[in-house]
């Protein structure tokens, strides 16, 4: 039986949202090991004027402990 934990990241694009949550899991992964999968708990934008200037993404990453 794997043990699985789960962390809550926030991470920002000025791209897209799907960008900001490429860039959460490159950023954990460079600490945590065997991430199995991210859940996209919530989006936002930075509006400035009439344009989107900042995608934002508050992740959950789920990896397996061994």
């Amino acid at each position: 039986m794997a043990v699985m934990k789960v962390i809550e990241v926030l991470a920002n694009s000025e791209k897209s949202w799907e960008d900001a949550t490429r860039k959460a899991v490159k950023q954990a992964a460079k600490s945590v090991k065997h991430i199995k999968s991210v859940y996209v708990q919530s989006q936002s934008a930075v509006v400035d004027g009439d344009n989107v200037t900042e995608f934002r993404v508050n992740v959950k990453i789920t990896f397996e402990v061994k």
